[in-house]
């Protein structure tokens, strides 16, 4: 990313922190800045999570920022566990799934060619079990065992 880009990033969200709201013009802008250079990378990812967060949803903003996560993840069409990890940490809420992120985790399944064990078990229904497992087999392989 060029290092440019957030400066730009941080007065929008300036903006947009005034209003509390992201539409209109600022979401033009948003667009623009993210999309900046091709890819979103994971810098701005984790800002656009972040501005998430701390302002009011809407429609408009919403479909921004999914499309924009499943962009950033999808990039090489593939979800590896670094990227499930990720997802995990952004989308999860006191260890559940809401149905927009659920629905989010489904399209993103369906759209790449490829996904790790650790992103199919985010996708359980019990996501905090699927947590527990998760969390067990990353343990297992850092210490060399292999998992049950």
């Amino acid at each position: 990313m060029c290092n440019d880009a957030m400066p730009d990033l941080r007065q929008i969200e300036q903006d947009i922190l005034v209003k509390n709201r992201v539409d209109g013009h600022e979401l033009e802008l948003l667009h623009h800045e993210l999309y900046a250079g091709g890819n979103i990378d994971r810098r701005k990812a984790d800002w656009l999570v972040q501005l998430h967060k701390r302002v009011q949803q809407n429609p408009a903003f919403e479909r921004l920022y999914y499309r924009a996560l499943k962009d950033h993840v999808l990039v090489d069409g593939r979800i590896d566990a670094g990227e499930a990890c990720w997802l995990r940490k952004t989308l999860l809420t006191n260890g559940k799934l809401h149905d927009e992120e659920r629905t989010f985790l489904h399209e993103l399944k369906g759209e790449a060619r490829q996904v790790s064990p650790e992103f199919e078990a985010l996708t359980e229904p019990d996501s905090i079990a699927a947590t527990r497992r998760w969390r067990k087999r990353s343990r297992d392989r850092s210490w060399g065992h292999a998992p049950l």
